[in-house]
């Protein structure tokens, strides 16, 4: 059911993922092609905004703050799944992979890479910032418009 709550956090999600994105491209190699990198994140974290935290807001202050840390954590956790399934396709038309089996075990591979490239101080920063403020809103605006 569509509420104000829903909206904000989906608005909020989308910028953070489109801040987070801008501050991850430096951090990966040289002449990397990121296509549509920052729209695919700012899609995902409406989604994760919309699904995942919208459906939580208005239990208090307290778990708003926890609620937008669940929903970085998610938007992470989606935003890993969906970059490195691309990384694996693309390496999979290259004929990189002996079979499935060893294309789909790469995903966490690359996942894992991905990961620890991000793994600095502003990112970091950002995204636990950015869930304390996107959890706080979520909550005024489920309290302010129900």
């Amino acid at each position: 059911m569509p509420t104000a709550a829903r909206l904000v956090v989906a608005i909020l999600l989308a910028a953070l993922g489109w801040i987070l994105s801008e501050l991850i491209r430096p951090l990966m190699p040289d002449g990397t092609d990121f296509g549509s990198f920052n729209y695919i994140n700012a899609l995902l974290g409406v989604f994760v905004g919309w699904v995942t935290m919208g459906s939580r807001a208005g239990r208090g202050t307290v778990p708003g703050i926890n609620n937008g840390l669940t929903g970085v954590m998610v938007l992470f956790f989606w935003g890993f799944a969906v970059h490195s399934s691309y990384s694996m396709f693309s390496l999979a038309m290259k004929n990189r992979y002996d079979g499935p089996l060893e294309a789909f075990t790469s995903i966490f591979l690359i996942a894992s890479e991905f990961a620890v490239k991000i793994a600095t101080a502003p990112v970091t920063v950002t995204a636990v910032v950015g869930a304390v403020v996107a959890g706080l809103l979520t909550e005024v605006a489920a309290k302010h418009w129900r």
